[in-house]
């Protein structure tokens, strides 16, 4: 029995060392799929992001737009997710702004006595939107011309949790902003209509009327004014400040980024503004 002893202890040592052994390929093997399949899936939406940017650089700008929205509806846990929607933002606004057709738009030929204020009461739209989709320089049109026209309803949802707005063309978004909102949650929440805008507005406040052009007016370039009395979504003086609920109540955006949204929308326009 002492003779035995050893070797069946030694038997189960060695069928420990085989069980072991057996075992650490399977689980290497499990990991290396997990890792290839990870790295081919990155590998895919880098090769997508790579063949988009080449595209919008050669002026593909739809073929492009195709390209970052495949990413965005395939990969949305991806890390260049963030990337690709700024790069959809831009391209979005890059190809409204030009003469390019797309499913949102219609070509208008343009008849005697028609003026681009005249057009863009008829359809709906802006005269700074109608003069960036064609290029137009001033307000000169002639018979004949072609337009392009943004058929698109344009809506607007601020979410002031995130402090961002989000410009919707036909309920999809083709925007989104960062902005500053009211702070002691002094902004209001439901559906609004712009009702009226003003380019360079003047600041009436309390005891004092502030010019455009005076550093001290916080309503910036452009004001759009909400059917909510002495609400509205207008630029400002101080950019560090967006991002913020930090405002009397108004919506404050850059005024580059308000400068662009007061060209697309048309009063009557709706606002969504929810906590």
């Amino acid at each position: 029995m002492k003779n035995k002893r050893p070797i069946i202890i030694s038997s189960i040592i060695i069928f420990i060392i085989a069980a072991v052994v057996i075992c650490i390929p399977k689980v290497k093997g499990i990991s290396s799929s997990k890792d290839r399949s990870s790295i081919e899936k990155s590998g895919i939406e880098v090769s997508l992001f790579s063949e988009a940017e080449m595209l919008e650089n050669q002026g593909e700008f739809l073929k492009a737009r195709t390209l970052y929205r495949k990413i965005l509806e395939e990969y949305p846990d991806s890390g260049i997710v963030e990337e690709a929607q700024s790069k959809l933002n831009d391209l979005n606004i890059k190809i409204l702004f030009s003469p390019l057709e797309t499913e949102d738009s219609i070509f208008y030929e343009v008849k005697p006595g028609d003026t681009l204020a005249k057009i863009a009461g008829q359809h709906g739209t802006t005269v700074e939107l109608l003069k960036k989709s064609n290029n137009l320089t001033g307000d000169i049109i002639h018979p004949g011309m072609m337009l392009k026209i943004s058929k698109a309803r344009y809506s607007i949802l601020v979410d002031k949790s995130q402090n961002i707005l989000m410009l919707k063309a036909n309920d999809e978004i083709l925007k989104i902003y960062n902005v500053s909102t009211g702070e002691n949650n002094s902004t209001p929440i439901g559906t609004f209509k712009i009702i009226n805008k003003l380019a360079n507005p003047t600041w009436y406040k309390a005891g004092a009327i502030v010019p455009p052009d005076s550093s001290d007016n916080i309503l910036g370039t452009r004001w759009m004014g909400l059917d909510v009395l002495s609400y509205g979504i207008h630029g400002t003086t101080d950019e560090s400040t967006i991002g913020l609920q930090i405002t009397q109540g108004c919506v404050r955006m850059r005024n580059k980024d308000v400068e662009e949204l007061y060209s697309i929308v048309p009063i009557d326009t709706e606002v969504t503004i929810i906590d």
